[in-house]
């Protein structure tokens, strides 16, 4: 920073990298990885590839060496140099200049190493030896045992680095390695700024900004000195610049600062998410140190949580109002970390915002997002849960795993607090639950280390250094020491009936959790995603070898078949397997969050598993890993509309039904119910009406209906005791003034035994828009165009008899690059003809 004493020079230089000992070296790219760049090299095949994962797997047996030289200048007098590494992932020893200078054994830490008097003038060579994870981890286990989830490797546990890049229940086993975010020389003279903690008050008409600031000196930078506590000649002066571009200056190390006429951040769909720019510039005897400069929300966000008629509520409060969580879980974007850009994480969370998700999960066994990620929630209203980087494993908190996990906490909580979005903190994935069942625990000492890490060195940890933000000891808990984890009047809840257990949809209606941070159900991805792994159509069978190798949940090809016994009819073609697998995950998790929104107040948050996929795989993702939308995708845009009607139908798949025996009764009907997560009061009309299959009306009805902000409304309950099970349905639609706003439809047969017409779907276009005709009645219509790739304004919608229109919006794709002629790409990709089905197909 020019005319600061405190200077940072990043290392954009050219680096090599090799396997150590050999001598050939490659190019390599910083940030970067090494799988990444063994890739580019032409030295390792796609690791995505069949079983290609085996091979990759194999290279993490041996160790690399990354190397660069830079030119250097040497310290002045007065002066303290240190080299910055953001994240180095993960054993590793530090060489400057052939002097070892220092080690690292954590990917979720900063690690600073002093380098003052080692630094030439001149050329200067930086050499990082990564140790392989694999003997690290095989010689900690043999040492000690300690376990952890089935689908990852022994000895996990051992290092901090992301456990699933292991193996997980959906990913494949590869560690990668790497310099993995920038490396920087620092060059000071006075030291830095080593944090700045920003309280609000908020008051009617005015926020109040309290600021803690403090500084490393230059000889020490894990030392924090408060700022303006001693009279030793350091200030800092604060500069606001409001979203509008008006700017408050305070002067002479101010401990506060107020903000007339706030704009409030909201997350998505409930307001706006105006930003505030906030500089911080330290000084020493008036000459500029260092600065820092982020960007805040003014905004108040806690959980709610209260005795109740059901309970304990469980609900983010932000500014006062109770808001109901909607989005999904976040894992790592891809296995090969080199690969995740500012551009591909931007395109993922802009997914989840079109989606009309307010919130996002950032699941524990993964690895703390880059900062970019959390200023796009910021920007985007994307509420974040954040877990600490445990899941599904037990620890030993030797004094040293404790002194590594609290330098690794103070990093990130320093560094993430002042985010809008940051919702609470949360200790861990689903160890509270299993602890308490004895599940990998195989010595007391555990249980207590348990207790230890996430009721006593956590918070201690956050008294400190984030007291304003909440924090929940696990997840799923009431409130942790073990006290019924997965009660369901209290806390979050983990609910896998539906799906692991083998339960019916319907059995989502058997609980009104106070918030579902994990409820999931599988499908397999796109065709052409499968065609990214293999192109082999011996292996477009989804019980083939390769298939199988990429379904990390044990047997659950064949969970899928049996779920769509209970709902389709068997498809004889592979590509129509795909698309049923896509609707029956759709229609599980609609069954569930529909269910949770019409009991708004009792359940406030759905966030089911999973947002995205790390490799091309079957999971519970609703984007897969080269960017499309699956079925879920375009369902959660409807369920998680900020107004939605939704349906409570009684029909064969609340009944349990089973035709065969002699008194087969079973109650026929609905009940219709308006959700409004905005804070406007909202006057709609439903209108409903049942339809033979041909979609020609036999009774309609409608109502005008006031919804409070904040709150569902129901409806009337309507029985259609004389409905034809096999032949009629009754489709539902909410309008705001002209336009619908939510619709759908609901059957009383199983989805299998329903006399579907063919709907004969045919589309035009005109302009951006696919205009869908059908002369019938037709469930979850899909458009395809021949690479898969378009994303519509809706798909997988259910329609009567007529027409519907569908805006083009873009092309799903991790690459990141738009095409200059986009309109034209897209009249030719629909050139080459798009593809209509419905469950009519499933056959």
């Amino acid at each position: 920073m020019e005319g600061f004493t405190t200077k940072k020079q990043q290392f954009a230089t050219v680096w090599k990298m090799h396997t150590a000992g050999d001598a050939q070296w490659y190019p390599a790219q910083v940030p970067g990885t090494v799988y990444t760049d063994l890739l580019r090299n032409g030295q390792m095949e796609d690791p995505f590839w069949k079983d290609n994962e085996y091979r990759a797997l194999d290279l993490m047996e041996k160790d690399y060496e990354y190397e660069t030289v830079f030119e250097g200048t040497e310290a002045q007098e007065g002066e303290r140099q240190w080299l910055r590494f953001e994240g180095l992932d993960t054993i590793c020893d530090i060489y400057l200049n052939e002097e070892k200078i220092g080690n690292t054994y954590n990917m979720h830490r900063t690690w600073e190493f002093d380098v003052t008097g080692k630094v030439k003038a001149g050329e200067n060579i930086l050499r990082v030896y990564f140790h392989s994870p694999l003997e690290y981890i095989k010689e900690a286990y043999e040492k000690q045992p300690t376990h952890g989830s089935e689908d990852a490797m022994d000895g996990f546990v051992h290092i901090r680095k992301a456990h699933c890049m292991f193996g997980w229940d959906w990913g494949a086993h590869l560690p990668d390695a790497g310099i993995f975010r920038p490396v920087y020389l620092l060059t000071m003279t006075e030291g830095r700024i080593d944090s700045v903690y920003i309280r609000q008050e908020h008051e009617e008409g005015k926020v109040t900004l309290h600021f803690d600031v403090s500084r490393n000196p230059k000889e020490d930078l894990r030392k924090e000195i408060p700022v303006g506590k001693e009279a030793d000649g350091y200030t800092y002066e604060v500069t606001v610049t409001a979203p509008d571009g008006t700017k408050i200056i305070a002067k002479d190390t101010p401990e506060d600062l107020v903000i007339e006429q706030p704009k409030l951040w909201w997350p998505n769909g409930v307001g706006e998410q105006p930003l505030y720019e906030v500089n911080v510039t330290l000084a020493k005897d008036g000459q500029p140190v260092d600065r820092w400069t982020r960007k805040i929300g003014l905004r108040t966000m806690t959980m709610d949580i209260h005795p109740d008629e059901w309970g304990e509520s469980f609900a983010h409060q932000v500014n006062g109002k109770d808001i109901f969580a909607m989005g999904a879980d976040y894992i790592p974007e891809d296995h090969l970390l080199g690969r995740v850009t500012p551009e591909t994480t931007r395109k993922l969370l802009e997914q989840c915002k079109a989606a009309n998700f307010n919130a996002v999960r950032v699941w524990g066994g993964g690895y703390y997002p880059e900062d970019w990620f959390y200023d796009l929630c910021d920007e985007l209203g994307l509420m974040v849960w954040q877990d600490f980087m445990f899941a599904c494993a037990v620890y030993d908190l030797t004094p040293d795993f404790e002194a590594n996990i609290r330098e690794e906490f103070i990093d990130n909580v320093k560094r993430l607090r002042h985010h809008a979005s940051l919702g609470l903190w949360c200790g861990n994935n689903e160890m509270e639950m299993f602890v308490k069942q004895g599940e990998w625990v195989t010595k007391p000492s555990e249980v207590r280390d348990y207790l230890f890490m996430y009721e006593r060195v956590i918070p201690e940890i956050l008294k400190k250094y984030d007291p304003e933000t909440f924090y929940w000891p696990a997840s799923p808990s009431s409130g942790g020491c073990f006290d019924d984890p997965s009660d369901p009047n209290r806390g979050d809840v983990h609910y896998w009936d539906v799906w692991h257990g083998n339960k019916p949809f319907s059995d989502y209606r058997n609980y009104y959790f106070r918030y579902a941070s994990e409820f999931g159900f599988q499908s397999f991805p796109s065709f052409e995603t499968i065609k990214t792994f293999t192109d082999d159509p011996a292996d477009w069978n989804i019980f083939s070898y390769v298939m199988e190798k990429h379904q990390r949940n044990a047997g659950a090809n064949g969970k899928i078949l049996n779920y769509l016994q209970q709902t389709f009819r068997y498809p004889t073609e592979f590509t129509t397997l795909l698309y049923a697998s896509q609707m029956l995950q759709a229609e599980a998790i609609k069954y569930g969050v529909e269910h949770f929104r019409r009991n708004r107040g009792r359940c406030m948050g759905a966030i089911y598993w999973q947002l995205n996929d790390c490799w091309p795989v079957a999971s519970w993702a609703s984007v897969d890993y080269e960017g499309r939308w699956k079925a879920l995708h375009y369902y959660a845009k409807r369920f998680f509309a900020p107004v939605m009607v939704s349906c409570e139908e009684q029909n064969w798949m609340t009944a349990e039904a089973n035709m065969n025996r002699e008194h087969f009764v079973y109650e026929k009907s609905i009940r219709l119910n308006v959700t409004n997560e905005t804070l406007e009061d909202k006057k709609v009309l439903v209108k409903w009406a049942l339809r033979n299959a041909d979609a020609s009306v036999v009774k309609a009805e409608e109502r005008e209906v006031t919804v409070p902000a904040l709150s569902s409304v129901w409806l009337d309950k309507e029985e259609y005791p004389d409905v034809d099970v096999f032949g009629q349905y009754v489709s539902y639609e909410a309008w705001e003034g002209d336009t619908c706003i939510s619709e759908g439809s609901v059957i009383f047969s199983y989805p299998k035994y329903f006399h579907y017409l063919d709907p004969q779907l045919s589309y035009r276009i005109e302009g951006d828009e696919i205009v869908v005709s059908a002369k019938a009645y037709a469930k979850g219509v899909e458009i395809l165009n021949l690479s898969e790739d378009l994303i519509l304004s809706d798909n997988y919608f259910d329609m009567s008899a007529g027409e519907k229109r569908v805006k083009i919006l873009g092309k799903a794709s991790r690459k990141v690059e738009a095409p200059a002629d986009w309109e034209n790409q897209v009249k030719e990709q629909l050139a080459d003809g798009l593809k209509l089905r419905s469950v009519y197909d499933i056959r």
